[in-house]
């Protein structure tokens, strides 16, 4: 029998969730940020990986590592729809931030052709140059990808000097889950997999637990029942509740697997 998510609440139950992606850091959790925390941590949602924007994210990212340095846990990274006029001056600051300072990860960096396709060229040389910077530092990458996934998938496979990481909000086909795993990174699978019509049913039977790890993108993304509404960490359950329900497995093995394998990408 598939052991229900009571279990995950009771207190003597040793469960730990890890949400790879949030920006537990952004102004939309400015009123009830505490309260949210302690929740989810009550949960067993005890670890929260966070992505940096631009230069404009880093103070507060940072503000909140120092108020729960045994849950935040930040990244460094230029985001690419922050990769504008102006992207050698955010990079510069970028390094610089990233080399003086300690961090889970490089991210979240990609491509993103959604809004504006203005600096593609741009966004794929910042994309190389921070996962070379990672490849160096030996960090893994979190690697945002919008209307942009072969792109991106082909860069990597280009890269003689590739790094591991997540594919954060993983949205595409089972055959591209694939090359995404054949490359040594992990899925990153937040809310869209509990929508109607999100497609990953497919990915996730297709896929072994060891390769996926969960997230919540919040205050995005929020996963039914809650679509529309601002995102908040103790979602993630939603997220964990549905995967178990795919792979017919209990929550509690999803939660241990996918924690074991952010433990692994991180190295904490």
């Amino acid at each position: 029998m598939r052991q229900s998510l009571a279990i995950l609440r009771n207190p003597s139950q040793k469960i730990m969730i890890t949400d790879t992606h949030t920006h537990l850091y952004a102004e939309e959790f400015d009123e009830d940020r505490p309260a949210l925390i302690s929740d989810a941590i009550h949960q067993g949602i005890t670890r929260f990986f966070m992505p940096n924007i631009d230069s404009t994210s880093i103070g507060p990212m940072l503000e909140l590592q120092q108020k729960y340095p045994e849950n935040c846990f930040p990244m460094m990274g230029l985001h690419p729809c922050s990769v504008k006029e102006n992207y050698l001056e955010e990079i510069r600051k970028i390094e610089k931030t990233l080399m003086n300072g300690h961090f889970s990860a490089i991210g979240e960096i990609g491509i993103d052709l959604y809004w504006d396709k203005t600096f593609i060229n741009e966004q794929e040389e910042v994309f190389k140059l921070q996962a070379d910077w990672a490849f160096q530092l030996n960090m893994p990458i979190a690697i945002h990808t919008r209307n942009s996934m072969v792109i991106v998938i082909d860069l990597l496979e280009k890269m003689k000097n590739r790094p591991s990481g997540i594919f954060h909000c993983f949205s595409a086909t089972a055959e591209d889950a694939k090359r995404v795993v054949g490359l040594g990174f992990k899925l990153g699978i937040g809310g869209v997999v509990t929508f109607k019509n999100g497609g990953l049913t497919p990915v996730i039977e297709a896929i072994p637990l060891t390769e996926i790890v969960l997230e919540t993108d919040a205050p995005y993304l929020a996963p039914a029942p809650h679509r529309g509404k601002r995102n908040i960490p103790s979602y993630i359950i939603e997220v964990l509740k549905k995967v178990a329900e795919i792979k017919g497995t209990s929550e509690i093995e999803v939660a241990d697997i996918t924690t074991k394998n952010s433990k692994n990408i991180f190295k904490q």
